[in-house]
């Protein structure tokens, strides 16, 4: 069974379980994961169509169901080999935020995860805060500030956490201009390699290239120089 962060509890649920922090265990029910709930919007740009804004007892959130890319989605979009629970991406996800929640980093609050079992698989679900006032990355090119987001990223790598996917529409900006960034699906903790962070940050070229061509370039080359300089 995985560990939870501190503050966390686990609770059963049919054909599966879930956790919530301390604070929302008297009021959390399997209902916050689905995405037919009164009032669920579907949100607009990333999330693979898997995501949505809702509003309940835990305040205003995202849910985002786990959901395959790619050629893994031939196996099924929403299922999951069963590894055990110390496995389930939800709950590994949690514990990532929680990490960078207690660096005093901008992650976004996550509120509670869960999983379902059927045989040999199973699926999942997180549900995170919603930051107010978020826009992406990629409608912003023109207005960011390559040097505020480069210290950012730089910061969730000094923290020990390495980002699978960062892409243009997983560093957003709140409505003070701060920036977060989110989805930390398969991230992993530890000591960030220069390999690893150099990685993560061709990824990010890769993305702002697509959305934005040599816009998106020229854009990634100062925020390149600006975490050289400031991991110097």
């Amino acid at each position: 069974m995985m560990a939870l962060p501190a503050g966390w509890v686990r609770r059963p649920a049919p054909a599966g379980a879930l956790c919530v922090p301390e604070r929302l265990a008297a009021v959390a029910q399997a209902e916050w994961f689905d995405p037919q709930r009164p009032g669920a919007v579907a949100v607009g740009e990333g999330g693979r169509q898997a995501a949505w804004f809702v509003e309940g007892d835990h305040g205003g959130a995202v849910l985002r169901h786990y959901r395959r890319g790619g050629l893994r989605a031939r196996l099924g979009r929403n299922a999951y080999f069963w590894l055990g629970e110390s496995r389930v991406r939800a709950w590994a996800e949690v514990r990532v935020l929680a990490h960078l929640q207690a660096a005093g980093l901008r992650a976004p609050e996550p509120l509670a995860a869960a999983y379902w079992r059927t045989g040999l698989f199973y699926r999942n679900a997180i549900l995170i805060a919603r930051i107010p006032g978020a826009r992406a990355l990629a409608g912003l090119l023109d207005q960011a500030d390559p040097d505020t987001v480069a210290q950012a990223i730089l910061a969730v790598h000094d923290a020990g956490v390495w980002h699978a996917d960062l892409n243009a529409y997983n560093i957003l900006f709140d409505g003070q201009g701060q920036v977060w960034l989110i989805d930390f699906d398969r991230a992993r903790l530890g000591v960030v390699s220069p390999g690893q962070r150099r990685k993560n940050l061709l990824r990010l070229r890769r993305s702002l290239v697509k959305v934005a061509g040599a816009r998106g370039a020229q854009w990634w080359d100062a925020l390149d120089g600006a975490y050289r300089r400031l991991s110097a």
